[in-house]
């Protein structure tokens, strides 16, 4: 007999679009929460029509939605909002990314809903968050990561701040959103009358919480930490180092035992053994000559022969994936990291396996990300008992 799943028996309605609630929602879908995507009748999540197309269609889109159910509604108009709310009585949550004050616009406000339902928990991300100045602000993962400070730290300092490579601020947030909405539920289930609430997660605050001790740093010192480019400040050693086939290499020297096992395994015991570099502070006061003495000797040899003698001698150290590279690692591998999948047509494509991994009740790929509308007959039919008639008129009129 299978184990259930770790979030099976949670409904969640997902009203957000794009990146930020959606990446959200692929995480409860991923471990067993039914995942009921809400979508506008025409053209659904714009993210179906973003980036790598296949036949109309975003490969992105297999990934971000897979295990949800889609259902188009149209939210502007009031038989639509009148669906949700019928909705949101059988639901346990409600993830939703619009700018603030949209919800309420259209009737769908916190205080609305748990009127409809109580213990409704609804999760809210946003740019700036449901409260203070910023609120009304428009505000996208690209412009959280400036707010939030990771733009400013991003980078060579000598060049303008450049952008990580995916959209972090979004992710972030969606996994803030997740973590306030599993805490958020467990205090409901715990509570005598199953009282709901909001969960509100700001993208800016988001990023914000990842920039370390920056804070205190700069309130007790007035320092102002900058882009420093590949090093890592403070550290040392940790750098990319070229090595002779012109890729570079990521090695983190930068423990005291392991920077004397590294020093020792390059040749250079004298290092390993002077009190001049015994502490992490030594190093950093000398860190241009240390990264000049090891990139010195990685400039003599291959990646993979560099790799080899690091690994030997049990210091951090790893080349530069691209996709093909963890396409082809056996490690990715061997961790279930790289599925493949099957669309509609045969055509099989990879995607990327499940995070974190249970060792009792794995999340799982259950199915591909649904065509827009796939399930309104299913949910119409079984949720809100709509009658062939009522799903005609309402589909005529674009309310679904």
């Amino acid at each position: 007999m299978s184990k259930k799943k770790p979030l099976e028996g949670i409904r969640v309605l997902e009203l957000g679009n794009i990146v930020a609630a959606p990446f959200a929602g692929k995480l409860f879908s991923e471990f067993g929460a039914e995942v009921i995507k809400v979508e506008e009748p025409k053209n659904g999540d714009p993210l179906r029509n973003w980036r790598v197309m296949y036949k109309d269609t975003s490969v992105w889109w297999h990934v971000q939605s897979r295990n949800k159910k889609s259902i188009t509604v149209n939210l502007r108009e009031a038989e639509g909002q009148e669906i949700i709310k019928n909705l949101t009585k059988t639901a346990d949550v409600v993830l939703e990314n619009f700018k603030p004050g949209t919800l309420e616009r259209w009737g769908l406000g916190y205080e609305t809903l748990k009127k409809v339902n109580p213990s409704i928990v609804l999760t809210r991300i946003s740019g700036y968050g449901q409260t203070g100045p910023y609120r009304e602000k428009a505000g996208f993962g690209s412009v959280a990561e400036a707010v939030g400070g990771l733009r400013y730290l991003t980078g060579y300092p000598d060049l303008p701040p450049v952008r990580v490579g995916i959209a972090i601020g979004d992710m972030v947030a969606g996994l803030y959103a997740v973590i306030g909405t599993l805490m958020a539920l467990r205090v409901r289930d715990r509570d005598e009358e199953k009282k709901g609430q909001e969960v509100d997660v700001a993208l800016y605050e988001s990023v914000f919480s990842l920039l370390e001790g920056m804070l205190p740093e700069f309130d007790l010192t007035g320092e102002i930490r900058e882009r420093t480019g590949s090093t890592l400040p403070g550290v040392a050693p940790s750098n990319s180092y070229l090595c002779a086939n012109g890729s570079y290499v990521i090695i983190g020297g930068n423990g005291d035992r392991i920077f004397q096992r590294m020093m020792t395994a390059i040749g250079r015991k004298d290092m390993a053994e002077d009190p001049k570099y015994a502490t992490n502070q030594d190093r950093v006061n000398n860190v241009e000559y240390i990264d000049s003495v090891i990139e010195s000797w990685t400039k003599q040899y291959p990646i993979k022969e560099v790799q080899r003698i690091l690994d030997e001698a049990s210091v951090p150290v790893s080349p530069i994936y691209s996709i093909k590279d963890i396409i082809e690692d056996v490690h990715y591998q061997s961790r279930d990291m790289i599925q493949e999948i099957v669309l509609d047509d045969g055509q099989k494509i990879k995607t990327p396996g499940i995070v974190p991994k249970l060792s009792e009740t794995p999340g799982e790929i259950e199915a591909n990300g649904p065509m827009l509308g796939q399930h309104n007959e299913e949910i119409y039919k079984e949720f809100l008992n709509f009658s062939y008639e009522d799903f005609k008129r309402l589909k005529e009129g674009g309310i679904i």
